[in-house]
């Protein structure tokens, strides 16, 4: 498993957030054939055996995305193990995902949000520009969280009104900024460069101690202010990626155009955010049409 780990990491280029819930989901599967079939390695389940833990995660009522999750875990790992021979059948090939139902993105709405960034007063500090720029940049720019954590300093070309991020499996995409955002962006640099005289830290966020920010920290900020705006639970920097995405498609963007934004490989995944779009023009004919 060690080495099909270093196998996702460094070939594969998968992202830690995968990376971590495959470590995860083995994990799990590993515990289950020790605990029910006295099975040490992994290499000597069959489909019969897979089948059974699958069959307890469904009784367990775990949902079906994350049982797909775990299915697309062991196919990797069983694809793995077939190259590196060390089992000459794929155990995976006569296993079926369970049809798992499509949820919605969820969003903000677009004028409290704008509202929030242009009516609330944050404190015109290093912390209170850093909360607003977290804010803008992921509405701003529709990217993932990891991309986000990862920007750099020498990242934002502020003459060309762009960012360069690392997506998903190390690719690079150069990403517009608007004039509000470049703004912010300017702002914090300068409160930055005051509040550490002496650090030259490459990142572009950080924390009170010069250290690049992580994943908890972002969800709070994201939360405390979200909630402000909406009370719906799901508030998290995702939620301003699909807002980003939402928004776009409204005012009539182009698909395809906002699939090289988000980084999507294929336009399928760009595709649901169409359904919110056909869910916003049925209820304007609702309210609208006089047979409606």
């Amino acid at each position: 498993m060690d080495l099909f780990f270093k196998y996702l990491q460094y070939e594969k280029r998968y992202s830690p957030h995968t990376l971590t819930s495959y470590h995860t989901d083995l994990g799990q599967f590993a515990q289950y054939l020790r605990d029910v079939y006295e099975i040490t390695d992994a290499a000597e389940a069959d489909h019969t055996i897979i089948r059974s833990w699958i069959l307890t995660l469904v009784q367990q009522n775990i949902q079906p995305r994350s049982i797909n999750r775990k299915i697309a875990c062991l196919r990797s790992y069983y694809r793995f193990l077939l190259a590196q021979e060390r089992i000459a059948v794929n155990p995976m090939l006569r296993i079926k995902a369970p049809k798992a139902s499509k949820k919605l993105p969820v969003f903000v709405a677009e004028e409290p949000f704008n509202a929030l960034l242009d009516t609330f007063t944050f404190e015109e500090n290093f912390e209170g520009q850093r909360d607003r720029l977290i804010l803008e940049f992921l509405y701003g720019t529709g990217i993932r969280l990891a991309e986000l954590l990862g920007v750099q300093h020498a990242d934002i070309d502020h003459r060309g009104k762009t960012v360069r991020v690392l997506g998903k499996g190390n690719k690079e995409r150069i990403v517009p900024l608007n004039d509000s955002l470049l703004s912010s962006i300017g702002a914090y640099q300068e409160q930055k460069a005051r509040f550490f005289e002496d650090n030259n830290s490459v990142n572009l966020l950080v924390t009170n101690k010069a250290r690049p920010l992580y994943p908890k920290f972002v969800y709070r900020v994201v939360k405390k202010y979200i909630s402000l705006i909406t009370t719906s639970e799901h508030n998290s920097p995702h939620v301003l990626r699909h807002s980003f995405a939402t928004h776009l498609l409204n005012k009539g963007a182009d698909l395809n155009a906002i699939k090289d934004l988000l980084g999507h490989a294929s336009l399928a995944a760009t595709q649901v955010y169409t359904h919110n779009s056909i869910e916003k023009l049925k209820s304007i004919f609702e309210k609208a049409h006089p047979k409606a």
